[in-house]
């Protein structure tokens, strides 16, 4: 399996137990959505490589305890700790007409409603308190808040990400930067 066919699902946290069982967070909006699967990929060594799965129990905030087939010493599951999990593009669950994916517009043309065409999607980040939206704009990278009042829509057959920019970001980032002024007088000395 190809990478840039799959998706991170999340990665393995710790180990659970003497038996091989492992501790996986599902960094996903709906966890849930996972409850019943039967393999996911794994990468190692700049594969990824397919595991299937024996029991997933889930926990608390996107946690799950997953007992792999061919894994059952806590040895064999240490080796897996800090291990990205994949799965397939096409299992990702379907959305509303309106809603994308952040991988789907990667590359995509930003265009603001009232500035028009601004620069391309280069990212997504996901900060504790946000996420946020790395565009090329002037040669620069500019951030954007991920909120539905911002990004509007995508149209995929176009290949553009409509948005309407809070008022005063773009100007941020127009703006050329200030240096400081210097004091004129050294407050050290005294005029004779």
């Amino acid at each position: 399996m190809n990478i840039d066919a799959c998706f991170l699902l999340g990665y393995i946290v710790k180990t659970h137990g003497t038996k091989g069982q492992v501790v996986a967070f599902f960094d996903v909006d709906y966890p849930e959505d996972y409850e019943d699967l039967e393999s996911v990929f794994l990468q190692q060594g700049g594969r990824l490589i397919p595991f299937f799965i024996d029991a997933l129990e889930p926990q608390a905030k996107g946690r799950f305890i997953i007992k792999f087939e061919d894994i059952d010493t806590m040895e064999k599951a240490e080796q897996l700790r800090g291990t990205s999990l994949y799965l397939p593009l096409d299992e990702l669950p379907e959305l509303e007409e309106d809603q994308f994916y952040f991988h789907e517009v990667i590359g995509y043309q930003v265009v603001d409603a009232h500035h028009g065409p601004l620069g391309t999607v280069k990212d997504f980040y996901d900060l504790p308190q946000q996420q946020l939206m790395a565009m090329d704009y002037l040669d620069q990278e500019m951030l954007i808040p991920v909120m539905g009042e911002i990004l509007l829509r995508a149209d995929h057959e176009a290949k553009q990400l409509h948005v309407q920019l809070p008022e005063g970001l773009l100007e941020v980032y127009t703006q050329p930067t200030q240096p400081e002024e210097a004091d004129d007088q050294d407050s050290d000395t005294e005029e004779a």
